[in-house]
């Protein structure tokens, strides 16, 4: 069993330094940081960053645009973990030449006056690409948001049009965690092609676009994986969920429940990557902890492969963040 982490610290050429350095700068040029959205995960995002020598020089005399963040927050509290978070990223921003913008909206804003911001910068033909942080207050529709945001500058791939794209096999910009996913996949040379995958989780921003990418056609203008792909969800009754698990290649857990998967719900040797971000209370110390949405001690001595949380997939979203980001910049896609 091999974990990403141990592979890094390993220095495995196939997974730690494939996909902690060539998935975070080998096409990077000049890049526009865009997201903050697993703050935890920066030191050792900050660590692989740093080992790439040629990054600096790598920038160019390319001079990028302005990016921003839009967050709205539920009043001090929130808002000082939202500007931690932000700080940090921006520190590496600065750190490499990049620009990069986070503007603060306070929960009670209007759909309206939300709408009326992400138009203006929408149009704003200085900044290269823009995100909103999910999730928003309950008085807004996050639908209309996520549309608003122009499908070339929407570096999270929510628009109705990026996932349209991505349904139709399409070059599109793609929802960066599922784009984690798959990147993880290909980088550790983990086969698809004709494989049993069950995703436990279908939602429009992770599940749905992960089972697009492994199932669709290799051969169409996005190839896809050729796998069979099984999607449960919350309603799949615990004991149809084991008897997938039990077959399945490989188990890609985004459902937002802890320990969902356990050791006897996989087959040995299987690929386990989890998504989940769950914070619970540590029993011991009573302070919250982060885990996923898989018992990772137990399932770590039967899977072949294995991501943990915190730490495996959540910098491979930060480094597809980025790449949307470069894609959007360079208008490689529209």
């Amino acid at each position: 069993m091999t974990t990403a982490t141990d592979a890094c610290k390993k220095g495995d050429a196939a997974i730690g330094e494939a996909i902690y350095t060539t998935a975070l700068f080998s096409l990077l040029h000049a890049l526009i940081l865009t997201v903050f959205s697993y703050p935890t995960h920066w030191p050792w995002l900050l660590q692989c960053t740093l080992s790439v020598s040629c990054l600096e020089y790598s920038v160019e005399l390319w001079v990028p645009g302005a990016d921003l963040a839009l967050y709205t927050g539920d009043g001090a509290e929130n808002y000082l973990i939202t500007e931690a978070a932000a700080n940090m990223g921006l520190r590496v921003c600065r750190q490499q030449g990049i620009s990069s913008e986070v503007i603060l909206k306070p929960s009670k804003i209007s759909e309206e006056e939300l709408l009326d911001v992400i138009s203006k910068l929408s149009n704003d033909s200085s900044v290269s690409g823009l995100l909103v942080q999910l999730p928003l207050p309950e008085h807004i529709n996050e639908r209309a948001i996520c549309n608003a945001v122009v499908p070339e500058k929407d570096v999270d791939g929510f628009h109705i049009v990026n996932i349209g794209r991505l349904c139709l096999d399409q070059w599109s910009i793609i929802p960066a965690t599922a784009a984690a996913v798959w990147e993880i996949i290909k980088r550790t040379g983990i086969e698809t092609f004709g494989k049993n995958v069950v995703v436990a989780g279908r939602s429009k921003n992770v599940g749905m676009p992960i089972s697009m990418l492994l199932h669709t056609d290799g051969r169409h203008e996005r190839p896809g994986g050729d796998a069979t792909v099984t999607i449960t969800h919350r309603y799949t009754p615990k004991d149809l969920l084991k008897s997938h698990t039990q077959l399945a290649d490989i188990i890609i857990v985004a459902a937002g429940i802890p320990k969902l998967i356990t050791s006897d719900m996989i087959k040995e040797g299987a690929t386990v990557i989890d998504v989940g971000i769950n914070h619970i209370e540590d029993p011991v110390t009573g302070k919250t902890i982060i885990v996923g949405d898989v018992d990772f001690e137990g399932v770590k001595e039967k899977a072949g492969f294995i991501t943990p949380v915190p730490g495996g997939v959540g910098p491979m979203t930060v480094a597809m963040l980025l790449k949307n980001t470069l894609l959007a910049a360079k208008k490689l896609v529209y």
